[in-house]
């Protein structure tokens, strides 16, 4: 008996670019076999004997593809305290004190505080903390994931507080504020995961991929992994048999002081190992901060911090090892690059590579990309994830970088008139995982919410199409998938979504309200 169904009665986008509507689908297994015609598609289910489905006049599409996300954080997050919208710090600390009262984990971890919200305007500090809590460790992550504060409890156990490195902050005194940033943050997120067991990953990992998948996200490029968190990706595989939605691994190039580029070579594991749900693509590399920490590198200082331009988080010798040894192994690179000067390292490296579209190198974030710098991503055939929430939750950019910089800002448009290959995602936690919410930033620009860089970049609004084209076939280039996701064609892995709402009928400011009502991967409905 043939395992199959027909979806009927609804309109089905089976492609963005070209614009491809129909009005049936058909699946056998866990591929698309037909999609057109409503009467074909009905006698096939009857020579099949095929179940059929009544859409009632909804909506089906592909599913959405998160380019670049952090799958551990956002399964973290959705057990730790939320401090999201946090508008000053004694909200903060109340938040946190309500929230320490029923935790009693050996860490008290929070994420999402971002002091330009703050009626103090300024840093939260340890001190500030330890009005709270100061028996246990604390570390609250800025929003941007670069930065975070810690209580002294956690700076003693972390051995920071009499650190001099340079990602430790101190004030103009030298005194410690508890503020860490980039590899000293790096160094506190490793002994919280290490506090976690390999089941608390587990949990962690259904928890996130059952909520992305709640939201329509049918596949999810898993970024910045950890040998742990891959680890509890295998064991609910085997267990299992199949993950909930599909992941795509790009891991840290060292971990705990394995080499993993070298690693990965000796197990013979390249770009595209694994199964149709878990595999491992490359290596990701954070090579520079954010704006909102002003650790990004710029190749000029930052409009509000005359003294600062940023700075890389690698020597360019370590940078183009790694980078090169990632290439020879046969695993695609992923580098975390947002700063201009930073994007333009990234590319002299990319250059000295060779030819780098083979492996589909990739660069993410890709914040001020400069005029001189976009025709050097399209010759090199390199690919952008890019995250178009950050227009709207970096309503200060303007300010951070200068109105002179400002157009060269999330340039969207530019890229896509570019012939460049860009993948839509969200660097959730960092922004939220919800897929319409990124699809209305990158066609308003913050039009509603007052969004300045609106005035200097609203030619860089994108098109609705546009945007959905880019968040499933795009972001399905990135990964090397885009001839089996990113499309409901014949042969295409039945990866797709029911949501209320046709997203080319209502307004741009509706976007965000669609709803998903239905999820399903490989034909199995997996939600609701």
């Amino acid at each position: 008996m043939i395992s199959g169904f027909v979806l009927f009665n609804g309109l089905v986008y089976a492609s963005f670019k070209p614009l491809v509507r129909a009005e049936a689908l058909v699946v056998v297994g866990d591929r698309v076999v037909y999609v057109g015609d409503e009467t074909r598609a009905l006698r096939t289910a009857d020579a099949l004997g095929l179940d059929t489905v009544d859409l009632r006049g909804r909506v089906v599409m592909p599913g959405f593809i998160d380019a670049h996300a952090h799958l551990d954080s956002i399964g973290i997050n959705l057990s730790t305290l939320d401090l999201r919208g946090v508008l000053s710090i004694e909200e903060l600390k109340r938040r946190l004190r309500d929230y320490v009262r029923s935790v009693k984990s050996r860490w008290v971890v929070g994420r999402g505080w971002d002091q330009e919200l703050f009626r103090e305007r300024r840093w939260p500090s340890r001190f500030d903390i330890d009005e709270v809590v100061s028996d246990r460790p604390v570390a609250l992550v800025r929003v941007c994931g670069h930065a975070a504060v810690l209580n002294t409890k956690a700076l003693e156990l972390t051995g920071l507080l009499n650190s001099m490195d340079k990602d430790v902050i101190r004030d103009e005194t030298g005194n410690v504020t508890g503020v860490v940033v980039e590899r000293a943050l790096d160094r506190v997120e490793e002994l919280i995961h290490d506090s976690y067991t390999l089941d608390d990953y587990r949990g962690f990992m259904i928890n996130a991929m059952r909520y992305a998948a709640s939201l329509g996200v049918t596949t999810m490029g898993f970024v910045s992994v950890d040998l742990k968190s891959i680890n509890s990706l295998i064991m609910i595989e085997r267990e299992l048999g199949k993950l909930p939605i599909r992941v795509r691994a790009y891991l840290n190039p060292f971990d705990h002081g394995i080499n993993v580029i070298e690693l990965l070579r000796q197990l013979g594991i390249r770009a595209g190992f694994g199964s149709q749900y878990l595999r491992i693509n490359g290596i990701k590399v954070i090579a520079d901060g954010s704006l909102g920490a002003r650790t990004a590198w710029l190749s000029k200082p930052y409009n509000d911090d005359p003294g600062n331009s940023g700075r890389p988080n690698y020597g360019l010798d370590e940078l183009m090892g790694i980078a090169r040894r990632s290439s020879e192994a046969g695993l695609q690179l992923a580098i975390h690059g947002i700063g201009d000067k930073m994007i333009e390292t990234i590319l002299d490296i990319y250059s000295r590579l060779g030819d780098v579209s083979m492996l589909r190198h990739r660069i993410e974030h890709a914040s001020v990309l400069r005029e001189d710098l976009i025709g050097r991503i399209k010759e090199l055939g390199v690919a952008l994830a890019v995250q178009p929430h950050f227009v709207i939750s970096d309503w200060w950019v303007v300010d951070r970088v200068g109105v002179d910089r400002a157009r060269y800002v999330y340039p969207f448009k530019t890229l896509i008139n570019n012939g460049v290959m860009l993948g839509f995602s969200t660097d959730a936690p960092v922004e939220p995982l919800n897929p319409w919410e990124t699809v209305y930033a990158a066609v308003t620009r913050g039009r509603y919410e007052g969004i300045e860089l609106l005035k200097y970049t609203e030619g860089e609004a994108v098109s609705i199409t546009e945007a959905l084209h880019h968040y499933t076939y795009g972001s399905a280039y990135l990964l090397h998938e885009e001839h089996e996701l990113g499309k409901l064609e014949p042969g295409y892995l039945a990866d797709f979504i029911i949501i209320d709402k046709d997203p080319l009928s209502v307004s741009d400011k509706e976007l965000k309200d669609i709803k998903v009502l239905e999820t399903y991967v490989g034909g199995e409905r997996i939600h609701p």
